[in-house]
């Protein structure tokens, strides 16, 4: 247990608040404004505004058509029906070519919709040390895999779905609402014999009709955006959980734990249902409201024209032409009706999607709340230690000399007790852990290397893992090769051209092994060790003490671990000390509208 807690400092749990609307919308567009694909996204866009305003011309000449060809039926004349068959036939068939081109562009934005913001999300946690501090930052960085993956691409989905469908219902309401309300100026209702004209009475009906129904619609689904995004959240942790399970069934196997494995995924699963079931009772609610509306939908610019029409103030075709163009108007102001159950899930998606936007984009700002230990550039090229004191909820870790310079070209061996914050101490020095005091010199013009536990190995071939990193030119085959002979890997030799997931193929310790070889390949100056050499038994430390003096002989070697490995090989030594009563870092509250890095609270302004 406390080589765990030494491994990784234990991070309360902050809140997070959930940013406003308008503040999503505007990360949401500032992200798009830099994108690579915007000037596509913007054309794209102006494109299908003129496919959907010919579309709406096409569908106002239809509606148009109605009144010759209900008439003609009425006054049986075959020479006008088939007549106006052909001007059908012209006017459908423009309509099917711009409704093909309208869903070719609607494809093409939702793709590179989702190629804007997804290659932003992965920008944007993929800055230095980001995914690390956001990692430690609470429920926000909890399953980053999945807002940047399925909620990106969810969200891309309904915003155009639901954008373009807004947008068509406003052009073919400003299209038919003219038309409607000039169908509607010689209604007449006589009434006892009195005669009442209502300007624009078909219009006002439709408002009013479609309005009521919005508003019952927006009351009974609005739970749907709080339980949709409780939903993501809840399969987020199923499809983790699966993961951890898939990556540790020879453990589970070892230990017998399936039954708590499965235990856990049934858990885990039965939060999803329960979700799922809310959505669903909140869906039939609605449903309720929506389909009984589509019902009366039916009849209602019936009757609504019907009075006019049995007091022969218009004609048969002239209803159907005012039922059709009723129809268009209250389809348009229906838009908010028929999507509510999306509009409720596109804005859990946005939430998800804009607050882990935000937590990327604001994590790096550092407030006045903590102390910070102090980073400076040393002109002799040491590296120095004053008065360090890496802070965490624990207490504080420090060395024991408080005034400590290692020059270069030493070989210098720190070591602690379980416990002490051996790691911790190793994530200060690299920029990973800023909350303590005393200050840290670098030395000037210097990259150093750091070397964790388990060294990350990319995916690809085994040339590329080796070549990774750092900006030197690419070893050759027979550098590689005689490499991995002196570390005891020659069988690997065969596969350098070869693509695999390396850090699942290999055990732990021919990945440390795999590490010192790509030190040696790359031969850096300075070198920062943490406990990776802790696991070699005696003939692979000391294969790896004999690489390490041959490739890199003259640099900069700092081990961090348990215990002192080779007094010849590091002749200096120094302690990490755990001071408890030293003041521990506490959660701090940061200014509203921002995101500090952990452990300090997460808030953010309604």
């Amino acid at each position: 247990m406390a080589d765990q807690l030494d491994n990784q400092a234990t991070i309360q749990p902050v809140a997070v608040e959930a940013s406003s609307l308008r503040d999503q919308v505007a990360t949401i567009r500032r992200a798009l404004v830099v994108s690579p694909v915007r000037k596509w996204l913007l054309w794209t866009s102006v494109g299908i505004m003129a496919v959907i305003i010919a579309t709406s011309i096409g569908q106002v000449l239809l509606n148009r058509w109605n009144q010759p060809f209900y008439d003609a039926l009425a006054r049986r004349d075959m020479a006008a029906f088939v007549h106006q068959l052909l001007v059908f036939a012209m006017i459908a068939g423009g309509l099917l070519v711009l409704n093909i081109g309208q869903t070719w562009l609607n494809q093409m934005i939702r793709l590179k919709l989702r190629e804007a913001l997804t290659l932003d999300l992965i920008d944007q946690w993929m800055r230095p040390a980001r995914a690390f501090r956001l990692a430690n930052a609470g429920a926000i960085g909890v399953n980053p895999d999945q807002r940047m993956q399925q909620d990106a691409a969810h969200l891309s989905d309904l915003s155009t779905d639901l954008g373009v469908g807004l947008l068509q219902s406003l052009i073919l309401l400003v299209s038919f609402v003219g038309v409607l309300w000039e169908l509607s100026s010689g209604f007449v209702f006589h009434i006892n014999g009195w005669s009442l004209a209502i300007p624009g009475y078909m219009v006002w009906a439709a408002f009013l009709y479609a309005g009521t129904a919005s508003w019952l619609s927006w009351l009974v689904g609005r739970p749907l955006i709080k339980l949709n995004s409780d939903r993501y959240t809840r399969e987020a942790e199923l499809r983790s959980s699966m993961v951890r399970v898939n990556e540790n069934v020879d453990a589970i196997a070892l230990y017998h734990g399936e039954a708590d494995a499965k235990q856990r995924l049934e858990l885990d699963l039965g939060t999803v249902l329960g979700a799922m079931r809310r959505i669903y009772t909140a869906q039939i609610n609605l449903s309720w409201v929506t389909d009984t509306y589509g019902w009366i939908t039916v009849v209602a610019p019936i009757l609504v024209a019907s009075p006019v029409y049995f007091s022969g103030d218009i004609s048969f075709g002239g209803l159907m032409m005012a039922v059709g163009a009723f129809n268009q108007v209250h389809s348009s102001l229906r838009w908010f009706i028929n999507n509510i159950g999306s509009i409720a899930d596109w804005r859990a998606t946005l939430m998800r999607v804009a607050d882990f936007r935000i937590a990327l984009d604001e994590t790096d700002v550092l407030h006045d709340t903590e102390r910070r230990i102090t980073f400076d550039q040393n002109a002799n090229g040491s590296l120095t230690f004053e008065k360090l004191q890496v802070a965490s909820p624990e207490g504080c870790t420090k060395l024991s000399d408080q005034h400590v310079e290692i020059r270069a070209g030493d070989r210098v061996m720190i070591t602690g007790e379980p416990g002490a914050g051996k790691t911790l101490f190793f994530r200060a020095i690299a920029g990973l852990w800023p909350w303590g005091s005393g200050k840290i010199g670098l030395p000037a013009g210097e990259t150093l290397i750091f070397v964790p536990r388990v060294p990350y190995l990319p995916a690809g071939t085994l040339r590329e893992v080796l070549n990774h990193a750092n900006g030197h030119a690419p070893a050759s085959d027979a550098e590689i090769v005689a490499v991995l002979a002196e570390i005891g890997l020659q069988r690997l030799s065969f596969s350098l051209d070869r693509v695999g997931r390396w850090d699942h193929e290999l055990g732990d310790d021919e990945q440390r092994l795999l590490g010192v070889a790509r030190l040696a390949l790359r031969q850096p100056k300075w070198v920062i060790i943490d406990e990776a050499m802790d696991a070699f038994d005696g003939p692979s430390l000391r294969r790896v003490l004999a690489m390490l003096e041959k490739h890199l002989k003259g640099a900069t070697i700092i081990n961090i671990g348990r215990g002192q490995h080779n007094n010849q090989f590091f002749p200096r030594g120094l302690t990490i000390v755990k001071d408890t009563g030293a003041q521990p870092l506490k959660p701090a509250r940061v200014r509203a509208g921002a995101i500090d890095p952990p452990p300090v609270a997460v808030r953010r302004k309604k």
